[in-house]
């Protein structure tokens, strides 16, 4: 799989929930972890995040919206409620993306969503537990972009492997293929 993407949250005060989503993205292989403004006890975060997510997956923690610092060309991803969100099942991930999810019984502020290059939505009745919601949107980026053989018609596994990846030719010959083509001209 391409590209990298991290996870995180704004607000957050249960570490229960913080132990649970770095646990699910240490599983799905997330770059890094964020808190921005998060207020739990570090002591508690280890009795939900039993893979020690921290020996693993970089963990970075932002006072403030102000305070974040993502790598360059990460495109900021809210998770979010609201109506003008894009529903998960029907959006494309970013190759390079940091997902942010809002606290419990709150949303994300006004100044974290005016930050996200996108916002999108899981398409719940309601608001759902943030683990949970973490764990949605990571499963929805790996069939997104991993390489899975397609899903059969009828009930039951697929019957052919998944595809083999295809790479064209490296990236300096089709710019020397491409000079080449112009000078032609």
């Amino acid at each position: 799989m391409r590209g990298y993407f991290g996870i995180g949250v704004q607000g957050l005060s249960k570490a229960m929930n913080a132990g649970s989503l770095f646990r699910t993205a240490n599983a799905f292989g997330a770059s890094f972890v964020f808190t921005v403004g998060a207020v739990f006890s570090k002591q508690e975060l280890q009795k939900s995040d039993t893979s020690k997510s921290a020996t693993h997956v970089p963990l970075y923690e932002f006072d403030s919206h102000k305070d974040m610092a993502l790598p360059v060309g990460c495109a900021l991803v809210g998770v979010e409620l609201v109506d003008d969100a894009f529903e998960l099942p029907s959006f494309r991930h970013p190759i390079s993306a940091a997902y942010v999810l809002g606290p419990e019984r709150g949303n994300l502020s006004p100044e974290m969503m005016e930050l996200c290059t996108h916002v999108v939505k899981i398409p719940t009745r309601f608001c759902i537990n943030v683990g949970l919601a973490g764990a949605l949107v990571m499963y929805d980026r790996l069939l997104s972009t991993g390489r899975f053989a397609d899903r059969p018609e009828m009930p039951g596994g697929p019957i052919e492997a998944p595809p083999a990846p295809e790479f064209g030719p490296p990236l300096w010959v089709r710019k020397q293929k491409k000079r080449s083509a112009s000078r032609s001209k």
